[in-house]
């Protein structure tokens, strides 16, 4: 692998006991009424009309555990107490959240949240110890009662599209299985460049009217990432060297500052508990480490994003640009790449054919 740049002044080693030191702030799970909630157990052995319920996040969660315990032993972490039950301001929107941890898992959290309105949300995620260079499993679903909106991905702890060692080493097999669900659930439509940084070679992106047929595909797709990530956890072996891991620490604690930032989930969040209790989930909760892997800020990883008076931009793309088509082709290349290296190998020829040896005029043949 590429050598990674770090400054050990701004990362945190973290060492790796049987169950992690996750703090969470009392604020979290003390600001919502609680409700009468289910224990883990219960958790994962939904009753028989919530795991048949066509169109339930639930049967997701309970699936994702019960798989996980397949692979390794689950240890709750301390930002839980068993199971947490949350009302929302309004009173009627329930949020449950879970986290657990492993011998090669740092946190393995969720979040869902179920509306009285139909409105469903799963973020659900996987963020290995910083003594492996596993991807990130993230999935991301928003449903309302006309539109379904869809991010899952392994996404890379390291940059696929400079890195090829790093893409030949988790995704070159998993290839085809991007590209089965690519078709079954097409792009969803406009991306930030920035955010393509964060994204692998078979993320699935998509948007769909609610239908049982399409809940059904995303459901299988899911199953199917998620016991490809465990296959890759159960092959991993544990880095040893120390740079390596503060490269992979740095890298984990570049992607939670990202998200805690510009995750495009927080002002749905923020609308439903309010803009401190959001903040409090976001930085304790969904993006754990955030302010405890590194003291970088989003500044210091991000700089294109600083305002005149220091404060961060809060466009979502600086450079402009996005993608409303898969910026992949079906070998898993980043196609603005592949152009690049083609426009290279082009102005290559273009020089060596106005050397005079190739003669006068055949330069402009190319033009």
């Amino acid at each position: 692998m590429e050598y990674c740049p770090y400054n050990l002044s701004s990362l945190r080693m973290i060492s790796t006991p049987k169950k992690p030191p996750l703090q969470a702030r009392s604020t979290i799970f003390s600001m919502f009424t609680r409700t009468k909630c289910c224990s883990i157990a219960g958790m994962m052995r939904p009753s028989m009309a919530e795991a048949n319920s066509a169109l339930s996040y639930k049967k997701f969660v309970h699936f994702a555990l019960e798989e996980t315990k397949k692979h390794t032993q689950l240890i709750p972490s301390s930002l839980q107490e068993n199971c947490n039950c949350l009302k929302a301001i309004d009173g009627k929107t329930e949020l449950q959240m879970h986290s657990f941890a492993s011998p090669k898992i740092r946190l393995l959290r969720s979040l869902s949240v179920e509306g009285s309105d139909g409105m469903q949300v799963l973020d659900f995620a996987i963020f290995p110890r910083t003594e492996f260079d596993l991807p990130i499993f993230c999935a991301n679903f928003f449903t309302t009662a006309v539109m379904n909106i869809v991010v899952l991905d392994l996404n890379p702890l390291h940059d696929v599209i400079s890195q090829q060692d790093y893409k030949e080493k988790y995704y070159k097999h998993l290839i085809p299985l991007g590209l089965k669900y690519a078709e079954l659930l097409p792009w969803g439509g406009r991306i930030t460049t920035e955010s393509m940084k964060f994204f692998s070679p078979i993320i699935i992106w998509t948007k769909f009217p609610p239908s049982e047929q399409k809940h059904h595909v995303l459901y299988s797709a899911f199953k199917d990432y998620l016991k490809s990530w465990l296959e890759l956890m159960d092959q991993a072996s544990m880095e040893t060297d120390v740079s390596q891991i503060m490269c992979n620490l740095e890298s984990q604690h570049r992607y939670l500052t990202w998200r805690a930032e510009k995750d495009p989930g927080h002002q749905f969040l923020r609308r439903l508990v309010g803009e401190t209790h959001a903040k409090e989930i976001i930085r304790s909760f969904l993006f754990n480490g955030v302010d405890d892997l590194g003291s970088k800020t989003f500044i210091n990883y991000f700089p294109e994003y600083k305002s005149e008076d220091g404060t961060i931009n809060q466009k979502r793309s600086m450079i402009g640009k996005s993608f409303e088509s898969r910026p992949w082709d079906a070998r898993g290349e980043f196609i603005v790449r592949k152009l690049l290296r083609v426009r290279v190998e082009l102005m290559k020829a273009l020089y060596s054919c106005s050397s005079p040896s190739c003669g006068n005029g055949s330069a402009t043949s190319f033009v």
